[in-house]
């Protein structure tokens, strides 16, 4: 690579090889999905490609999008159609690459979506929480234990919306304290049984759903709920931090607001 020169499939192996993507089975294709222009100036990134990013990509005459949730999702009808056929069209049509990193962007130990959330409300001393070597949910500790409370009120100040807490029928609530926490952010609430196998105090995803509670309430864990777009938007948003500092590209994240 020339010293003020980054190509699009350099970026790529950059990126596969700071994500370690090639090691990891996903339910999408990572890295370079849609092939733009050969040269790469300037970033946009953001949490899902959705058509406004795109838009706003364009306005601001970037070569490349880089997101956490892209497309080819496995299972989904793979006609280039109705929606998905606007954005690829745009991007095509502006010769707009588009990088999309999924599980390799959860669970990176320093860029991670979860690295980064644990970071932000203090949970250190990160581990698996599966039994392999690259498990998605992790698990760590607070300096000093705190109340449900006190971590819904850090939740709520970094991701800037207030988490679903559930408690009920949890033992000495609101005195019980918590110490160990397990965190899988976006569609992580099906880790909830294996958090609460391992005993751990609370557990933090994204997304809630019906029997989430049902698992909180009958366990006695903590589980706070806090949005699959809020705790996902800080993982693609390091990354490019960390390509600009690195290389002679510039990049801006770009936040199109979901309140799932």
């Amino acid at each position: 690579m020339e010293k003020n020169r980054l190509t699009n499939l350099e970026l790529e192996q950059i990126l596969n090889t700071k994500l370690n993507s090639q090691a990891i089975s996903d339910y999408a294709p990572n890295g370079l999905q849609v092939e733009g222009k050969r040269e790469i100036r300037h970033i946009v990134t953001g949490v899902t490609a959705s058509l406004p990013l795109i838009q706003y990509a364009i306005e601001q005459k970037a070569d490349a999008i880089l997101v956490h949730h892209g497309y080819f999702w496995k299972n989904e009808n793979p006609c280039i159609r109705g929606m998905k056929g606007k954005r690829i069209q745009q991007l095509i049509k502006n010769e707009i690459n588009l990088f999309a990193y999924h599980l390799p962007l959860d669970i990176h130990p320093e860029l991670g979506n979860n690295a980064q959330l644990a970071q932000q409300i203090g949970v250190k001393n990160l581990q698996n929480l599966e039994d392999k070597s690259l498990s998605i949910p992790i698990y760590g500790e607070l300096d000093t234990p705190i109340s449900a409370q006190e971590l819904a009120l850090r939740l709520e100040k970094c991701l800037r919306r207030q988490p679903i807490l559930c408690h009920e029928f949890i033992k000495d609530f609101p005195q019980k304290p918590i110490k160990t926490v397990g965190i899988c952010t976006g569609g992580g609430q099906n880790y909830i049984d294996l958090a609460a196998l391992k005993g751990l105090d609370a557990f933090i995803s994204g997304e809630i759903s019906e029997q989430t509670t049902h698992s909180a309430r009958e366990q006695g864990i903590y589980y706070f709920a806090c949005g699959h777009h809020a705790t996902e938007r800080d993982g693609v948003k390091a990354l490019g931090e960390w390509i600009s500092d690195h290389y002679p590209v510039t990049v801006e994240f770009m936040d199109i607001d979901n309140p799932a």
